[in-house]
């Protein structure tokens, strides 16, 4: 899954040479926390709410309400912005973003084509939107989770055990984390399946693999089942 294909193409940007204040109302405006600062159609910084509340004096001040104000309409963006901008090209994975915000401790970054055209933000929200597409969870089904042998074909016996109760494959998402040498993690995320013979389809997958827990998303459900301690845990 690709950035540009979750990125906010309606990007706000504003001027280097604008005011605090400016910067301030078009944050509220289109209830965003970042945005791009330009000077003559190129990027050279972003602006934060982080950033206008490091510029923001102090609830202490003296100053009284018309003062305050008079204050900040004399902060210019490019005073405050941070000049080090963290950018992105639109064919990097959603994956890869959300590695190099985590990195830098940002919640979004411009996406820059490579003729160094701004084609997009992505942020911290879009992320979270791609994973929700990503895992299926909009199809409101049972997410099943087992700890499994690496080896090929483990997905495969389980995906067909729900298939054979009339399941259909919404996601498979697997990880190797915090998990034993020779093992792995795998989330199974299904839809059209019976509730009234669930029961029985877990004493199946039971029987083939060891089960973590399972999460009815329809009927706000969550079974928790006795598997190995994850690696890095005590019990």
């Amino acid at each position: 899954m690709l950035i540009r294909n979750f990125m906010s193409k309606k990007v706000i940007t504003i001027e280097a040479e604008e005011s605090m204040p400016k910067a301030i109302q078009l944050l509220r405006e289109h209830i965003i926390n970042m945005m791009p600062v330009v000077h003559q159609g190129k990027i050279v910084g972003v602006i934060s709410d982080r950033d206008l509340k490091k510029a923001s004096p102090s609830e202490a001040t003296g100053l009284d309400r018309h003062e305050l104000k008079f204050l900040l309409s004399k902060i210019k963006i490019k005073d405050i912005m941070t000049r080090e901008v963290v950018t992105l090209p639109p064919d990097f994975t959603i994956e890869e973003a959300a590695e190099i915000l985590m990195k830098h401790g940002i919640s979004g970054a411009p996406v820059i084509n490579d003729r160094g055209e701004l084609e997009g933000i992505i942020t911290s929200t879009d992320l979270y939107k791609a994973l929700i597409a990503l895992s299926g969870l909009g199809k409101r089904g049972i997410q099943f989770a087992f700890q499994v042998e690496d080896r090929p074909g483990s997905i495969k016996e389980l995906t067909d055990i729900i298939r054979a109760a009339g399941g259909r494959i919404a996601s498979i998402m697997s990880s190797y984390d915090r998990v034993r040498e020779g093992w792995r993690n795998v989330y199974l995320r299904a839809y059209d399946i019976n509730r009234e013979t669930l029961p029985r389809l877990i004493d199946d997958l039971q029987n083939q693999a060891t089960m973590l827990y399972l999460v009815d998303h329809k009927e706000n459900k969550r079974q928790i089942f006795s598997g190995p301690a994850p690696v890095g845990f005590k019990l």
